[in-house]
């Protein structure tokens, strides 16, 4: 049970989400944008989140969006994980997300609020920041289509009000050698000790990786490592490793200890499945 109350509007369009947050929020009232709910409703139980009102996107026509269109793949930030995975529009992805969480629970999590969580996660960001996406963000300026590189620095780093209406991908990456993996503790649908996606693009491994440190990481001096021809692939590992941004957690799913050697072993098993497609 949610232990408290809150306001909740679906409106039909971008422009008129945007128009009920400002007044909302100049009312100095809390507003959050909602569309699978699955994080809200878990946070609110435990009084980790609060709003005083939500603005549910799931009305939206352009949030639901899932075509090819030019030479682009459009997606809404509403689709849900299960539709993204069956549809395969960009099969990296659609793999990726099929280990996010359960069946259930993906016929609920949209992409757009995996990539957007709270949680240090974020694996369905993973082959978009390998794939150099690109995402519609709509504020009360104006909507901005920007490279998901450029916004994404360990969270969305989001304007307050703006909200993510679609992610762009170029279709030339569909047809790419991939390689994506998860490492759980116990079971498949658990929070991940390592989870992995990388591709091979003009003669080289791309990576990214969650799990590890305390937000997603895509690192070109990591990727220059695993491509360097002079060194071995364990050498290559263990420079990758030394090279990480920020320290490898250590909480209840694993220790430090134990998620470098599941780290280790991923990166092997990485250069192994794609070595050979450079």
């Amino acid at each position: 049970m949610i232990p408290f109350d809150f306001d909740y509007y679906k409106p039909s369009t971008v422009e008129e989400a945007l128009q009920i947050y400002e007044t909302i929020s100049g009312r100095n009232k809390k507003v959050v944008y909602y569309s699978g709910g699955t994080e809200f409703i878990t946070f609110a139980r435990t009084q980790d989140i609060y709003a005083d009102a939500v603005i549910d996107i799931k009305g939206i026509p352009d949030c639901h969006a899932l075509e090819h269109k030019d030479d682009q793949l459009i997606i809404g930030s509403a689709v849900t994980l299960n539709i993204v995975a069956d549809s395969n529009i960009f099969p990296l992805l659609s793999q990726k997300v099929k280990g996010i969480a359960d069946h259930t629970s993906r016929n609920k999590i949209t992409i757009g609020g995996n990539i957007n969580s709270q949680l240090i996660y974020k694996e369905g960001i993973l082959p978009l920041l390998i794939s150099d996406s690109k995402v519609k963000v709509a504020g009360k300026k104006e909507e901005e289509i920007l490279p998901i590189n450029n916004i994404f620095n360990k969270n969305f780093q989001l304007e307050q009000g703006q909200l993510l209406v679609q992610i762009y991908i170029e279709k030339s990456y569909v047809d790419l050698p991939f390689f994506t993996l998860k490492k759980t503790k116990f079971s498949k649908v658990g929070y991940p000790v390592v989870s992995l996606a990388a591709i091979v693009k003009d003669q080289r491994i791309r990576a990214a990786f969650s799990g590890v440190c305390e937000y997603p990481i895509r690192s070109e001096e990591i990727e220059t490592l695993l491509n360097d021809s002079s060194l071995s692939e364990t050498d290559k590992v263990e420079l990758a490793i030394s090279k990480l941004p920020s320290p490898i957690i250590s909480d209840i799913h694993a220790s430090a200890g134990y998620r470098e050697f599941v780290f280790r072993n991923a990166l092997l098993e990485t250069l192994g499945a794609l070595e050979v497609k450079k």
